[in-house]
């Protein structure tokens, strides 16, 4: 399996601090609009939070997340939640649909998770989801390198994720043999629950990790990040907001 080195998720802090993924996840459960009996594959499934609902709405589901503990999680509410890897699924020709929220762009090899999605399909089976989308969260990730860089820190000159425009995300799916393919940006202003701290220790403890920052100094390098980002992120409230920008999309494998 190819894990994203970046790529670090701790269950209790993602339901303490990062239950807005699955929230706002619930407009694209709209756009897949699940029918009873089918059969769907949720790619990047995390804690299983939005698997439940495709399965309250009368779909056989399946999830698979590179994520050991998170698949734990999703499988402690009972769902059917396997281990595998996006860029290489373990299905052929299986699903009536492909759904997947906020986590494609942990998928590095993104010609090889387009294959590997037009495979699981049956013929006419559509491919539904929302991943982070070009000029998604610049601020935070501006905020981080610059902390980094400024304490001595070395880090890889590209972050570890994939932010594509519609044009390039469409060229992909369209090679991999795709149709009726449709993807647009959404910018979404999102609140942060528990600050820029809280969404640091969720979303780059693993990024972090790759630049070899101890576990014992990341707490403090995020709340610097924080301050660091007030001016820009923090409300007159004094809440948080982060500049999320979605990139929504529908295709088919054809019949």
């Amino acid at each position: 399996m190819t894990d994203n080195p970046a790529s670090r998720w701790n269950p209790a802090d993602y339901i303490a601090n990062a239950w807005f993924v699955p929230a706002l996840g619930a407009q694209v459960v709209t756009l897949l609009a699940p029918q009873p009996g089918e059969r769907i594959l949720d790619l990047g499934c995390g804690d299983g939070a939005l698997t439940s609902k495709l399965v309250a709405l009368g779909a056989t589901v399946v999830g698979v997340d590179a994520s050991g503990d998170m698949v734990a999680a999703a499988q402690a509410r009972g769902l059917d939640v396997r281990r595998a890897d996006g860029q290489n699924l373990p299905f052929q020709s299986e699903y009536d649909a492909v759904f997947s929220n906020a986590a494609l762009h942990w998928m590095l090899d993104k010609t090889a998770v387009a294959a590997s999605v037009f495979r699981a399909l049956k013929p006419g089976g559509r491919f539904v989801g929302e991943m982070g989308g070009e000029g998604n969260i610049a601020t935070l990730r501006a905020g981080l390198r610059a902390e980094l860089g400024q304490r001595g820190y070395r880090m890889p000159d590209q972050d570890p994720q994939w932010y594509p425009s519609p044009a390039e995300f469409v060229a992909i799916y369209d090679a991999a043999g795709f149709t009726d393919i449709q993807a647009e940006l959404i910018p979404r202003p999102t609140p942060l629950p528990d600050g820029v701290a809280g969404w640091l220790r969720v979303f780059r403890g693993g990024f972090m990790d790759t630049a070899n920052v101890p576990d014992h100094e990341q707490g403090a390098i995020a709340q610097a990040v924080e301050r660091r980002l007030a001016p820009e992120l923090q409300q007159p409230d004094g809440s948080w907001v982060a500049d999320y920008v979605r990139l929504r999309f529908t295709m088919r494998k054809p019949l």
